[in-house]
């Protein structure tokens, strides 16, 4: 529940984030449909379950994208999903779903790479990772929490709809929740995973401010323009402003 500014022509009260949307209705039906289909087939958690080991080995590379559908308990996908609603259907209203999605899949897709690349260093940490079964969408959750914890810092979140919180120190309380609950299941998430979904959310988002194909574009046309420049000798004459001024 969530406290907005007072309106003559709105409640000042909401429960939730609002109504979901279509894309958050598959991705929540998607990862409750494959929860149920590993607790009935337990297979599942083995086939499609993050194994660097099998990444490496064999190229399994299918379940650096398919463990994001799978968690490790009911604790474990309920404080996920409820992460995704709660801060993600504002992320979504405020970017659009194309691009929702595109960063929570590349965000997913990347902590899981990420991973599989940590594991193949020389240390004992990352070699338990390697031989680990890496599972849930904690990777994307993470980083979706941290954003709108920093784009609505101080908006303000009743937990348990009596305690009024701001939302960069609720998302921190979540965030832990949601990371004990998922190292005491069984499977369980890798540190590294969190970490890889930080890392990749915050060059994506760096990267789109940027936007470097759009400066590609741009120096590739003022190349162009050189070149052409250069080839047929021409040159700008006069001050932008002169009545008569004219290309030479």
């Amino acid at each position: 529940m969530r406290r907005y500014p007072s309106s003559p022509y709105a409640s000042s009260f909401s429960f939730g984030p609002g109504r979901l949307s279509t894309a958050l209705k598959a991705l929540i039906g998607a990862n409750v449909a494959v929860f149920l289909a590993q607790v009935f087939f337990p297979v599942v958690t083995d086939v499609l379950g993050l194994h660097p080991i099998f990444v490496a080995r064999y190229f399994w590379i299918w379940q650096i994208a398919t463990y994001m559908f799978l968690h490790g308990g009911i604790f474990h996908i309920v404080f996920n999903m409820l992460a995704l609603w709660m801060f993600g259907a504002e992320l979504e209203r405020i970017w659009g779903t194309r691009y929702f999605l595109k960063f929570y899949f590349v965000t997913g897709v990347g902590a899981g790479l990420l991973t599989v690349i940590f594991s193949l260093l020389p240390f004992g940490f990352a070699q338990q990772v390697y031989v680990s079964n890496i599972i849930g969408a904690s990777g994307s959750s993470n980083i979706i929490q941290l954003n709108y914890a920093l784009i609505f810092q101080d908006r303000l979140i009743y937990m348990y709809m009596v305690f009024p919180i701001p939302a960069k120190i609720f998302v921190a309380i979540m965030g832990a929740i949601a990371f004990f609950s998922s190292i005491g299941e069984s499977g369980g998430t890798a540190n590294a995973t969190h970490l890889g979904g930080l890392a990749v959310g915050y060059l994506f988002l760096k990267s789109a401010r940027m936007h470097p194909l759009s400066e590609l574009k741009y120096r590739y046309l003022k190349w162009k323009i050189n070149r052409v420049r250069k080839k047929f000798d021409i040159y700008s004459g006069g001050r932008a402003d002169d009545w008569d001024h004219k290309v030479h």
